[in-house]
């Protein structure tokens, strides 16, 4: 793998204050969270952010509003429940089994989750260019979906990914930006410089930021009161931002 497997620093962390804008519908009986940008152009096709979660999912109070951090640079956002109602509280008791958990949450579940939301997204939406942004458990699924075809992502951003594989890696076919953390058993510094040794190897766009004296987690879940780790936060949505106005 050029992630470890998911682990306790994959549900903890601090809930951020916010009134998140956009709604939950149901897309294919699948429960999901949509935000729209402000100032929409009907005239012209409408660039989408597909944002796959940490395992905490999509009614997590912090993915919604970074959801509409998203709408507000200016893009329709779609992030479903990738666990069919089975998300993890955020900070579980001591003892709590996550890789246990996961044997529910492999990819020929999570799959065909991703392949109806893209499928809507181009169709019913009709958006003709989607971004994917993926946290932890969802950045596995950037990898997984980017790649040639209408089922497909265009562009991926993701930070602090977990179990993706050097497969998964190698058969990315579009540009895919990464944020990681400097302390991360998850992502450490030898799984980083494996996956600067795959990427390097393509002719795709790509790029791998490590933000200082942060831990996994901190794109989503960190604690906006401690100022290095609000700053990676911030500094890491915006990296996404840029990649996507770059390659989107």
């Amino acid at each position: 793998m050029t992630s470890n497997n998911l682990s306790t620093c994959c549900t903890i962390g601090t809930l951020h204050e916010g009134n998140p804008k956009g709604t939950i519908q149901d897309i294919e009986n699948i429960s999901t969270y949509i935000t729209h940008p402000p100032n929409p152009t009907p005239s012209e096709p409408q660039p989408a952010i597909l944002i796959l979660t940490d395992v905490i999912g999509h009614r997590f109070r912090n993915a919604q509003l970074l959801a509409d951090q998203f709408a507000a640079a200016g893009y329709l956002v779609v992030m479903p429940d990738l666990f069919t109602g089975d998300s993890v509280p955020l900070n579980r008791p001591q003892g709590f089994e996550i890789m246990e958990w996961a044997q529910n949450h492999q990819p020929p579940h999570t799959d065909p989750i991703i392949e109806t939301i893209l499928k809507y997204i181009r169709t019913t939406l009709g958006c003709q260019r989607v971004g994917g942004v993926g946290y932890c458990f969802g950045g596995k699924y950037v990898a997984r979906f980017l790649r040639p075809g209408m089922g497909a992502l265009d562009a991926g951003f993701t930070g602090h990914p977990t179990m993706m594989t050097a497969q998964e890696l190698e058969a990315v076919r579009g540009p895919l930006s990464i944020a990681a953390a400097q302390h991360d058993p998850i992502f450490p510094a030898e799984k980083r410089r494996e996956s600067e040794e795959i990427l390097g190897k393509s002719d795709q766009a790509w790029q791998i930021t490590v933000f200082s004296d942060v831990e996994h987690g901190f794109a989503v879940r960190g604690d906006p009161e401690v100022r290095r780790v609000r700053f990676a936060k911030e500094q890491a949505f915006r990296q996404a931002v840029a990649w996507f106005r770059e390659f989107l």
